[in-house]
């Protein structure tokens, strides 16, 4: 019995350790769980992972850091006063060749302005005041004062000659590219003939007077609008009705010019309708009346061609 009783307290004694050995080796070496519980953490571990994904988007575009660091902006106001500095050296230097400020003047018009003024070139005889109206020593916009010259009829008039020449070298079976350029040129080159030949002649006499080269040149456009309108008849109508047209159009240029520029460039007593006296006044007069008669001259070199 003592033999019996000492096998089963060793039996016993080795399930116990046998039991020790099962739950140490669950446990692990250090006695914790197996697996650790990440269920606590979960939340704070899915917000770090948001957080790292808002996080470029948080911090916005590139352009946006670019703008609010300081050193762009410095450079940004520096680019743009450079600018502002080159447009204002350019505009400067423009307007020592070409008045822009004054061009702005020719083209102050309106469409009640520009139909008195066709009204007047074709037929001036009925106009009575030929006056330039005059604000503070400065002569007012076309648009209030019909009497005043504009560039806007003078240049809309030269291209529609080019095109109705075009027109007429196209009914003729003439046109050509290279044609038409040189009827442009030609017509372009003669007007700058005529107006440089005026200044000479301005310089000769020495007449002092308030005429400069724009005007020049816009009282020179006038005549482009009766040229078109003798174009547009012959070839409507035939080459009789381009000679009675350019016939009624060089009379009514004629006579524009002698009243306008006589006010430019005769003294006080002639633009009142007194005598004309005196060498300078004569040779004043002589040389308004030749530059309203070279009108007609141009009207019909720069368009007998174009009529067959």
């Amino acid at each position: 019995m003592d033999y019996s009783a000492a096998q089963s307290g060793f039996r016993q004694r080795k399930l116990q350790h046998n039991m020790r050995l099962r739950n140490s080796s669950v446990d692990g070496p250090d006695g914790g769980q197996l697996f650790d519980d990440t269920s606590a953490a979960g939340p704070a571990n899915q917000g770090v992972y948001r957080n790292q994904q808002a996080g470029p988007q948080a911090a916005g575009p590139p352009g946006q850091s670019f703008l609010s660091d300081p050193m762009s902006n410095l450079a940004m106001v520096y680019g743009s006063s450079l600018a502002t500095q080159g447009r204002e050296m350019v505009d400067k230097n423009l307007d020592r060749f070409i008045p822009i400020s004054k061009l702005k003047y020719y083209f102050a018009v309106d469409t009640v302005y520009v139909g008195k003024k066709l009204g007047i070139l074709v037929f001036p005889y009925m106009h009575k005041n030929w006056e330039v109206s005059y604000q503070q020593d400065t002569p007012v916009a076309p648009r209030f004062d019909v009497n005043a010259p504009d560039l806007y009829i003078p240049t809309m008039a030269f291209i529609t000659y080019i095109l109705v020449a075009g027109l007429a070298l196209g009914t003729q079976n003439r046109f050509s590219p290279e044609l038409l350029g040189v009827q442009a040129s030609s017509a372009l080159v003669w007007l700058i003939m005529e107006v440089l030949a005026v200044l000479l002649s301005l310089y000769l006499v020495t007449v002092n007077t308030d005429l400069t080269t724009i005007d020049l040149v816009a009282f020179s456009g006038y005549k482009y609008v009766g040229m078109i309108i003798g174009i547009i008849a012959g070839l409507l109508f035939g080459r009789l009705a381009y000679y009675l047209s350019m016939l009624w159009f060089c009379g009514a240029i004629f006579v524009f010019m002698i009243r306008t520029l006589r006010l430019k460039l005769l003294s006080e007593a002639a633009a009142e309708g007194k005598l004309v006296r005196g060498t300078r006044n004569q040779l004043r007069m002589y040389l308004t009346m030749s530059i309203a008669a070279a009108q007609p001259v141009f009207m019909y070199w720069l368009t007998y061609h174009l009529i067959r």
